[in-house]
């Protein structure tokens, strides 16, 4: 029998990190995956899973990522139950990972929202700028698909 899963994507969220009562960190995390083909309107799609890291690892990940960033997981399918607050039984169902790999540094995802956030303030000025003419021709946006970026 084998139960293994290998996944790269997106962090949703910062991890959450806790400790158990015995002193065990665990994180929990969901990254958004995306799905390897578009939708009938021709948009991606991506899946979120909810995953789960102990250890050394998990101090690690919250340490070091954040939300954002592309991450790599290797681990297994898990499921479990159990009784909520409401007394009603909660299925859940996990990668629980054995490793994780940081595809790309903390400091780029800052790096690339600063950017984002330059090239936004430059794209207004332009669009100030931009009011005193009348563009005679109607220019289409470009249409590039996640897969052709180079990041």
């Amino acid at each position: 029998m084998l139960n293994r899963v290998v996944l790269v994507g997106r962090l949703t969220r910062d991890p959450d990190l806790r400790y158990t009562a015995s002193g065990r960190a665990v994180a929990n995390f969901t990254i958004a995956v995306n799905r390897p083909f578009t939708n009938q309107q021709g948009d991606k799609e991506a899946d979120f899973i909810n995953c789960v890291i102990w250890n050394k690892p998990a101090e690690n990940l919250a340490n070091y990522m954040s939300k954002g960033n592309l991450i790599g997981i290797d681990g297994n399918l898990q499921s479990r139950s159990y009784d909520g607050q409401d007394g009603k039984r909660v299925f859940v169902t996990e990668v629980v990972a054995g490793s994780v790999q940081f595809l790309e540094s903390k400091n780029k995802t800052a790096s690339n929202q600063n950017n984002n956030q330059v090239m936004k303030q430059t794209q207004n000025n332009a669009n100030e700028n931009d009011a005193a003419f009348q563009y005679h021709e109607h220019i289409e946006p470009i249409d590039i698909s996640d897969d052709e970026l180079p990041f």
